[in-house]
């Protein structure tokens, strides 16, 4: 006998923290899939909690594939009723480049009230993986190419800094007490001109299961052993959109990485602008981007 709710078929159904569980979408995003755009129906009980057959399951993931792919959410529900999902990638880069358009714009014009609602919305209808990779870090990345030589450009990065640390902070708060994930210390280097870079890894791997201690500022080279002690993590991540001193890429990081038992690795531009002197160290350069970094730390981190 099992008290495991089962559908009138003898199937066995899920509630929604088993599905986000076996699935790495969270409670909000489905319920936002399923209220806003018709694309999973969960059963009831007679209480109203959602409960999840196999089907709803492998729809979620249907899903996935589609957002994946680039399609956005508004799109995937005509996609799902057809009978085999088409062979050719679809163009529907359009609709992305809107939302980037919009978001760059909200930040150049100090737009917090804008600002806010496509945070939300960003990370309420896609997996936080698919939001960074399509939205955030295209975004982000185009807008440091304006502030190099644009008057206002300190203002309006000082502003999205303040912005995402406030609510990145928030997420990783709630995340870490659900979490039971290896612990990873993230930080900027000290040539980074913003904390940008390193809160977008930190929410990233906040959301793939790690306890993330992030730093405002970078702790002097000496503390981070006792760091890793203290606060018993599993790597130590350092993140930097610039090439940085040489005397810290050739010589000081890689002893550091030495003294450490747990990797030292590195996120952001500085993996590709020092890509040989990092590759013949003990330091892992994890790449450049943070949705292309999380995947290689994985198998890194025990």
């Amino acid at each position: 006998m099992t008290d495991k709710p089962m559908d009138p078929s003898g199937a066995p159904l899920y509630p929604i923290r088993e599905v986000s569980r076996l699935t790495g979408v969270n409670s909000v995003t489905l319920r936002a899939w399923e209220r806003r755009y018709g694309l999973i129906r969960p059963q009831r009980t007679p209480k109203g909690h959602r409960l999840y057959a196999r089907n709803d399951i492998q729809r979620v993931e249907r899903i996935l594939q589609w957002l994946n792919r680039g399609v956005p959410v508004s799109q995937v529900r005509d996609l799902l009723e057809q009978p085999e999902a088409p062979e050719a990638p679809i163009d529907d880069s359009g609709d992305w480049a809107a939302q980037r358009r919009q978001l760059m714009a909200s930040i150049e014009a100090l737009d917090l009230v804008r600002l806010e609602a496509l945070y939300n919305q960003s990370l309420a209808l896609y997996p936080v993986a698919t939001c960074l990779a399509e939205l955030w870090e295209p975004a982000i990345g185009e807008l440091e190419e304006h502030w190099s030589d644009q008057l206002g450009a300190t203002l309006q990065r000082r502003t999205l800094e303040s912005f995402l640390r406030t609510r990145i902070g928030t997420r990783l708060y709630h995340a870490n007490l659900a979490s039971a994930g290896p612990v990873l210390l993230v930080s900027r280097l000290p040539d980074d001109p913003g904390a940008l870079w390193s809160l977008l890894f930190a929410l990233l791997a906040a959301d793939a299961g790690f306890r993330v201690q992030l730093f405002d500022t970078p702790l002097p080279l000496g503390e981070w052993p006792l760091a890793v002690e203290r606060l018993k993590a599993g790597a130590l991540v350092l993140v930097s959109g610039q090439a940085e001193r040489n005397e810290l890429i050739r010589r000081q990081l890689p002893r550091l990485a030495e003294q450490l038992s747990v990797p030292v690795c590195l996120v952001g531009p500085v993996t590709r602008i020092r890509a040989s002197e990092v590759e013949s160290s003990a330091l892992e350069a994890l790449g450049e981007l943070p949705t292309v970094a999380i995947e290689r730390l994985r198998p890194l981190v025990t």
